[in-house]
């Protein structure tokens, strides 16, 4: 994931005409969004491990939207084929929910 992020961070500072140094904060932050969501889905499987199923169902939620949020952020900063790759991962977390009996 993170070599699509950097390709799509020079490609985002190229095609959509920002500077370097704003294109690059806003990357960076979806990137630190991802890696929050990775975290939370470490802490989901653990949730599930010790049979917590409240705090699972919780914990997913905020996975999905930690998901969100990045999404977000690669689109503002031009890295729309990274948030492509984000649907993937929410349809996941969306199925994940689904087996756990979340929704």
């Amino acid at each position: 994931m993170r070599t699509r992020l950097l390709s799509a961070l020079a490609a985002a500072t190229f095609v959509a005409g920002l500077s370097p140094a704003l294109a690059q904060r806003a990357c960076l932050d979806a990137q630190r969004k991802v890696d929050e969501a990775n975290a939370l889905r470490f802490q989901a499987r653990q949730e599930a491990r010790i049979g917590n199923h409240d705090r699972l169902c919780d914990t997913l939620d905020e996975v999905g939207d930690r998901y969100n949020e990045a999404r977000d952020a690669f689109d503002d900063c031009g890295a729309g084929v990274v948030a492509i790759d984000l649907r993937s991962e929410l349809r996941n977390l969306r199925m994940a929910k689904t087996v756990n009996r979340c929704d």
